[in-house]
């Protein structure tokens, strides 16, 4: 199982901390890029590809929640921060984008919790909102001081129309009652403080979202416009597995509420989200 760096010496702590950032599947794998994380980064950024859209083409909900992890503003160099809450509103399915930029505001950053917000825009055209996002983080640690940006040689994953999906790359699988699961914590899944990551979790539920959506539309046709996710606990053993249902409404928009569950931790619910999408 993954090392919790709060366990580490702090003469050591960075040196873990480097190794479990360029070796964390979310950033590495979707490119997304940070300046006050990776070394001679100038700004915040993340290429659009085929894998990041949707069956009509339009943008995912999961590289944009990834892309724009909102954990209050609190930042690894003085936090160990834990997500709580993330939303994320789409403005613009992105067809034609093929990079964005997050333009981030820190709203406030409290004792133990931080509020902030994003606006994911065009990187070729900024006055173009892809989507507007917030959330709030909390502290559970603090760091021994002296961070410096890391080598991360993020190598870009080549594009194409027929490359695996991200949840099959993230080791989601489809049980045989059709829902979707991840297998047991690692390295590649794991945050810092060996907990399931932000990114594999917006992943996996997307996944069982869009099944549960399409099933009840008739049409994996569906472009997401709100995607709300509660991190309820730390997913800390797994499997995790995802349950969820989905509602037909009269405007013509599905909506989607889903639960996922540590089962090897008594079963717990580490994450609980909400999706709306239309029939495109």
């Amino acid at each position: 199982m993954p090392e919790d760096i709060r366990d580490v010496p702090k003469a050591e702590y960075w040196d873990h901390f480097e190794k479990m950032w360029t070796g964390l599947l979310s950033y590495r794998y979707l490119g997304k890029l940070a300046p006050s994380m990776d070394k001679g980064v100038e700004r915040e950024s993340m290429v659009l590809r085929h894998d990041m859209r949707n069956a009509a083409g339009g943008i995912m909900a999961a590289p944009l929640c990834i892309a724009s992890p909102e954990s209050g503003g609190m930042a690894d160099d003085d936090y160990v921060p834990n997500p709580i809450i993330a939303s994320m509103q789409v403005l613009d399915d992105a067809r034609d984008v093929r990079e964005i930029t997050m333009q981030r505001e820190v709203i406030k950053i409290g004792r133990q919790m931080g509020f902030s917000r994003t606006r994911i825009v065009d990187i070729d055209n900024p006055e173009r909102v892809i989507a507007l996002s917030q959330g709030m983080g909390v502290s559970i640690g603090e760091t021994p001081g002296g961070y410096q940006a890391v080598e991360n040689a993020v190598v870009p994953v080549v594009d194409s129309p027929d490359m695996p999906s991200l949840a099959e790359v993230f080791g989601a699988t489809r049980r045989a009652d059709g829902t979707w699961q991840l297998g047991e914590l690692s390295d590649e899944l794991s945050s810092p403080d060996a907990a399931l990551h932000l990114g594999p979790i917006h992943i996996v539920l997307e996944a069982a979202s869009v099944d549960l959506a399409a099933a009840e539309a008739g049409t994996d046709r569906l472009q997401v416009e709100e995607w709300n996710v509660m991190f309820v606990a730390r997913g800390k053993t797994g499997p995790f597995h995802a349950e969820g249902h989905a509602y037909l409404g009269n405007l013509g928009r599905i909506g989607v509420q889903l639960s996922l569950r540590d089962e090897g931790n008594a079963n717990r619910v580490v994450t609980t989200a909400q999706a709306t999408y239309r029939i495109v």
